[in-house]
């Protein structure tokens, strides 16, 4: 592809450089991102809640619909980063926002009528996740577009850490709507924070260059290719894919069934359910605060491994979890695994944004992602079908520990050598 995409995903030279906390543009994707990222931890927990109580649904139809969001990776998620790549990204999130607003406004519309169905469910969460997967590209290849480079870590650390205030609200606001007005009619106040990211998206102000003209374009299939060459051949971005891709399948298995092993085995309540899945969240959000202390103390690769490390073995802690005050064990081993996950996702995030050459980010970002999200589907199946199994609590034991010993995949490669991680391919 020609420099021009290049131009459009490097920042505006001629741009008045200004704090992030003062940086308008910056505040408003940070806002509706954050928004967005809401939204969808409140579907998390209500998707499941209509189906287990107002549906009756099985343990492996709700480790199904959990799975269903997340297949559309698999689908177009290459193809996806292509397109982003080609495409101007802030008009694209408002097509997913909107899209996401009518699709779970159908479902209590549904309920209503009388005529809501596991089929119907899973279709909402199959075209919710389509949107989701042209939104999560398209924000992570426009935030370069706003900030300078030297911004970019910073960007990130924010941005993980609102995801994560935004999953306290999400999963604990779900809970509450679901208690307070039923988890169909939920959902209906969940498309509004749908409406909000939008707005705030609308109030941006930066241009983007517009997208190369057609006859310059190459073909569709070569500009893949080209991006998952990149990633398969490069060692940093090669072992990190690997490693984002075990871990999200442990992650998403053991998430999967962790609602019905709380309703059906723990006694928890209906709304309480919501607040326990969101108190791994706090975790997430002490990660994105430390990130710069981690980086600064022992450097980003270093700290990378550390982080990983100290925390991932503290999974164990999630299936000795019981009733009444054993439920803290859920919640300790829950917050202190998300530390780790989010502390490495704002390193990784920054070094890639740095790190990949600006023209090839979105197929970059789309491979990665394409990896990472692709294992969610797989790890939600596999969850339920242990879960069907084996028992809800020998799978889990199963499953956190192969999360406790997941970090030692980023010994593989060229990270156990070094302090920091490169700038740019080649780089030292």
């Amino acid at each position: 592809m020609s420099g021009t995409v290049t131009a459009a995903a490097a920042p505006n030279p001629a741009r008045p450089r200004s704090p992030l906390s003062r940086h308008r543009d910056f505040r408003l994707l940070w806002l509706g991102e954050t928004t967005n990222r809401a939204g969808i931890n409140i579907t998390t927990v209500a998707m499941p809640l209509v189906a287990v109580v107002t549906l009756n649904a099985s343990t492996l139809s709700v480790s199904v619909l959990a799975a269903a969001p997340w297949l559309p990776w698999l689908l177009i998620g290459l193809p996806a980063g292509a397109w982003v790549d080609r495409m101007r990204r802030r008009p694209l999130m408002l097509v997913c926002n909107v899209s996401s607003v009518l699709l779970l406004a159908s479902v209590p519309v549904a309920a209503w009528l009388g005529v809501l169905t596991m089929t119907h469910l899973l279709v909402v969460a199959l075209l919710n996740g389509l949107a989701a997967v042209f939104f999560g590209i398209s924000y992570k290849v426009y935030v370069p577009s706003i900030v300078e480079r030297d911004q970019l870590q910073e960007a990130n650390a924010k941005l993980q850490g609102s995801e994560s205030v935004a999953q306290v609200a999400g999963l604990g606001g779900g809970g509450l709507l679901a208690q307070g007005f039923g988890a169909v009619s939920g959902l209906l106040v969940n498309a509004g924070t749908f409406v909000f990211s939008a707005l705030c998206l609308l109030g941006i102000r930066s241009r983007e260059p517009l997208p190369e003209p057609s006859r310059e374009r190459t073909p569709l299939r070569r500009d893949i290719g080209e991006g998952l060459r990149h990633t398969v051949r490069d060692p940093y971005l090669r072992v990190l894919t690997a490693y984002g891709t075990v871990t999200n399948l442990l992650l998403t298995a053991y998430q999967a069934i962790l609602p019905v092993f709380m309703i059906r085995q723990l006694d928890v309540p209906e709304g309480a359910t919501g607040w326990l899945l969101a108190s791994s969240s706090v975790g997430g959000i002490l990660g994105a605060a430390g990130a710069r202390r981690v980086t600064a103390r022992w450097g980003t690769a270093r700290g990378l491994l550390v982080a990983t490390a100290a925390t991932a073995p503290f999974a164990l802690l999630i299936p000795m979890a019981g009733k009444g005050w054993m439920l803290a064990a859920l919640v300790a081993g829950s917050a202190l695994l998300a530390l780790g996950v989010v502390l490495a996702n704002v390193i990784q995030g920054a070094f890639r944004q740095r790190y990949c050459p600006p023209q090839l980010l979105g197929r970059i970002t789309a491979c990665i992602s394409v990896a990472n999200f692709g294992a969610i589907p797989f790890g939600s199946l596999l969850g339920g079908v242990l879960g069907t199994a084996l028992g809800l609590r020998p799978t889990l034991w199963l499953l956190t520990a192969g999360l406790a010993v997941s970090p030692l995949l980023l010994l593989i490669g060229p990270l156990r050598g070094r302090h920091d991680l490169p700038a740019a391919p080649g780089g030292s």
